[in-house]
């Protein structure tokens, strides 16, 4: 009985290395499952050319799909081509939901020569609207708060006048911002008629 040899077990336990995706931030395995598979497919490709081969190549494919029967593989096909389908549809609208989104920029008078500036519609390009209040603060040495708007919205209030300095910051800072989407307004208080 004293002779029976066991395995060794290791001392410590073996890590595994996994490697996420850089758009959806699943494994590469499970992207096809995400709403940005063509996306992640060029991604894929260009950081991981080996991998990319491993599972999207037509070899691979091929094999994939090689123990399904003739109906499975048509309705794999079509289900694939409609995941193409919904996806680049999904792309457009995002895309036209930018080009048709405005960001206001309105400088509005507190007191006698006291302005805030308020900037409204950032949401729609995909930004962090309190990341972006406490850049602004940052930058223009400032108080910078989000605010609730009684439309529903929130828009970022900064103290002082700064909507031309504004203005350049995001077209330099954020590349994906038009210039023509930016819109400047000057709210003037109405003075009470005697």
């Amino acid at each position: 009985m004293a002779d029976t040899e066991q395995p060794e077990v290791p001392s410590e336990p073996q890590s595994r290395h996994v490697t996420y995706c850089g758009v959806c931030t699943l494994p590469p395995e499970y992207c096809e499952y995400g709403g940005t598979v063509k996306k992640c497919q060029d991604w894929l490709q260009k950081a991981y050319p080996a991998m990319y081969e491993q599972i999207w190549s037509p070899e691979a494919l091929e094999a994939a799909t090689a123990s399904l029967s003739v109906e499975a593989q048509k309705r794999a096909a079509k289900d694939a081509q409609k995941k193409a389908a919904q996806a680049e549809k999904a792309e457009q609208k995002q895309a036209d939901k930018m080009a048709n989104s405005v960001i206001t920029i309105k400088r509005v008078e507190r007191n006698k020569r006291k302005f805030v500036t308020a900037v409204s519609g950032l949401e729609a390009f995909g930004l962090d609207l309190k990341k972006v209040a406490k850049e602004f603060g940052k930058k223009f040495a400032t108080g910078s708060s989000v605010t609730k708007v009684p439309s529903g919205g929130e828009e970022i209030v900064v103290q002082g006048d700064v909507s031309d300095e504004i203005e350049e910051f995001l077209l330099e800072k954020y590349k994906d911002i038009p210039e023509d989407n930016i819109e400047l307004v000057d709210d003037k208080k109405k003075k009470a008629s005697s």
